[in-house]
C-alpha cells in the first residue's frame, strides 16, 4: 500500500506539520483543522474533477448537478447516450464534452479500470490517467488527493494552493515554480495534508472578507 491519510491519522498529520512549519501552525491555530476533503473512486467523481478544470467550484458543481437532473446516475453508459446538445444544456463546454466522452469510452471499453488505480504508485496513476484526452497533471493531482488519499502530493497547477502558499509565506508574486517546490519539499511526506491546510486558509480568508 502507498502512504495515505485517513480519518484516523489526519489530525495527527496536521499536528506534525504544525511542528514542522510555523506558518502552517498559525493557520491551524487561527482556523482549526481543515476538512478532510474526500470523494469516492467513481466515474462521477472524475467527471466532477474534469468539470472543475479552470472554472470556479460553483460552476463545476452546477454542471454536475444539471447532468444529474438529466440522467440521475452518472455512469459512462448514461453519458454516452446523451447528445452534444444535451450536454451543452448541462453547462458542458465543447472541450469538456469531448473529455468526458473520451473518459466514458475508456471505462466502458475497459481501457481504464478505476479500482485498479488504487493499487498503483502515484507515478503509475499519473501515467495511466494522462493518456486520456483532457487529463493533465492538475486533474491527476486532485484525483490522487481527493479520491486515493495519497499523502504526499502538492498540486503545483492549483492557483488557490499556490496563492495561499505565497501569501502565508509572504513570498513575491513572481516566485518561481522551482522555489515553491523547494519550500513544499520541507513538508514531505505530508504535502497533501499541507495543501489542505492551505486550501482551508484560502477559503477561510475569502469567507471572512
Amino acid at each position: 500500500m502507498y502512504p495515505t491519510f485517513t480519518t484516523g491519522n489526519f489530525k495527527k498529520i496536521c499536528k506534525q506539520l504544525a511542528l514542522m512549519d510555523e506558518d502552517l501552525k498559525l493557520v491551524l491555530d487561527t482556523y482549526g483543522y481543515p476538512p478532510l476533503w474526500s470523494r469516492p473512486n467513481t466515474f462521477e467523481s472524475l467527471v466532477h474533477i474534469i468539470l472543475e478544470q479552470q472554472v470556479s467550484l460553483a460552476s463545476a458543481l452546477a454542471a454536475l448537478n444539471k447532468l444529474k437532473e438529466k440522467i440521475k446516475d452518472i455512469t459512462p453508459e448514461g453519458v454516452l447516450l446523451l447528445t452534444d446538445e444535451e450536454l451543452k444544456a448541462s453547462y458542458f463546454s465543447r472541450q469538456k464534452t469531448i473529455y468526458v466522452r473520451h473518459l466514458a469510452e475508456a471505462i466502458q471499453n475497459r481501457k481504464l479500470d478505476l479500482l485498479a488505480l488504487e493499487k498503483l504508485s502515484d507515478d503509475e496513476v499519473r501515467e495511466r490517467l494522462t493518456k486520456l484526452k483532457g487529463v493533465g497533471d492538475w486533474t491527476v493531482d486532485v484525483y490522487l488527493i481527493f479520491i486515493l488519499h495519497r499523502a504526499d502530493v502538492f498540486p503545483m497547477g492549483d492557483l488557490a494552493a499556490v496563492n495561499a502558499l505565497k501569501q502565508i509565506k509572504k513570498l513575491p508574486k513572481d516566485t518561481s515554480r522551482e522555489e515553491l517546490a523547494a519550500i513544499v519539499s520541507n513538508w514531505q511526506p505530508y504535502r497533501t495534508v499541507a495543501t489542505m491546510v492551505l486550501w482551508h486558509w484560502y477559503l477561510s480568508v475569502r469567507k471572512k472578507n
